[in-house]
């Protein structure tokens, strides 16, 4: 007899607290949070600061982890635990906030560089950034594809490369794999020209007919192709969401438009009814 009360007052506060967790006063106060926090983080890195208001920085940074921390503990009572690991983006931010409570001292003092990654959760906390994200995954098929295109092209003119050029140019062609990275710097168009095939052109005067059908096929048709998938995905999930908006809003017209309907239907009724009483009164005045 007394555990009802306590479940029923147990459910009370869950709503509550997910009514808390889900105002967007909240959301945008997080937010702000975290970008205050990625600002402190950033000037944590400079000495002159550090000298003047380090300590300062620390214990802010401390706030904010507890900050961090009471909001997990929030959502994980507001949805429970199936609730709360349902949620990708809510694993996504438990993650990063467990990242900033791991020790930076003794062999585990190169993991404080972690903290910035708190900076991520504006992936999580943004609409327009969740978006992105998720067109980026739902892209991730697709672009498989294409890094095993690519991925042939490589081995293909590395094993040439090496073939080719590795007698002469030992340091950039000498083996497979240093082909491989030297392609890669040729594909970024980093110093390609003067750097690696002005050089070779110079031993071996036709190499420009090497190198420059595979910048084409790399550099821009490869290119092209994530660009391609990218807004083709990112186009696709603007349309779900419109005909996902639209399929509301039909609904909505369409009950609405059953309520004007009954309502219809009724008056008729009434009107019907109306017609019968009234000529029966004719036919008793008669």
């Amino acid at each position: 007899m007394q555990t009802t009360p306590d479940i029923n007052q147990s459910t009370t506060l869950r709503e509550k607290a997910l009514e808390f967790v889900e105002r967007d006063s909240i959301k945008n106060a997080i937010l702000g949070v975290i970008i205050f926090n990625a600002v402190t983080l950033g000037m944590s890195t400079s000495e002159n600061i550090n000298g003047v208001i380090g300590p300062a920085l620390k214990v802010i940074d401390q706030v904010v982890l507890m900050i961090f921390v009471a909001e997990l503990a929030l959502k994980f009572f507001a949805y429970g635990i199936k609730g709360f690991f349902a949620n990708p983006w809510n694993i996504f931010d438990f993650i990063v906030v467990g990242l900033g409570l791991l020790p930076d001292k003794g062999g585990l003092s190169a993991l404080r560089g972690l903290r910035v990654i708190r900076a991520m959760r504006l992936l999580s906390v943004i609409p327009q950034m969740r978006a992105v994200v998720q067109a980026l995954l739902d892209a991730l098929p697709g672009m498989g594809a294409v890094i095993i295109m690519i991925s042939i092209v490589f081995y293909v003119f590395g094993v040439m490369a090496t073939l080719m050029y590795g007698h002469d140019f030992n340091e950039w062609f000498g083996t497979l794999g240093r082909s491989l990275y030297s392609l890669f710097q040729i594909m970024t168009l980093e110093s390609w020209s003067m750097g690696i095939v002005r050089p070779v052109m110079e031993v071996h005067p036709y190499a420009w007919a090497f190198f420059v059908p595979f910048i084409i096929i790399t550099a821009f048709s490869v290119l092209n192709l994530f660009i391609g998938l990218l807004v083709n995905t990112m186009q696709a999930a603007v349309e779900e969401e419109n005909e996902a908006e639209f399929e509301n809003l039909r609904e909505l017209v369409k009950s609405e438009t059953d309520i004007v309907d009954a309502h219809v239907t009724e008056m008729l009724s009434e009107i019907r009814a109306l017609r019968a009483e009234i000529a029966e009164l004719k036919g008793g005045a008669k």
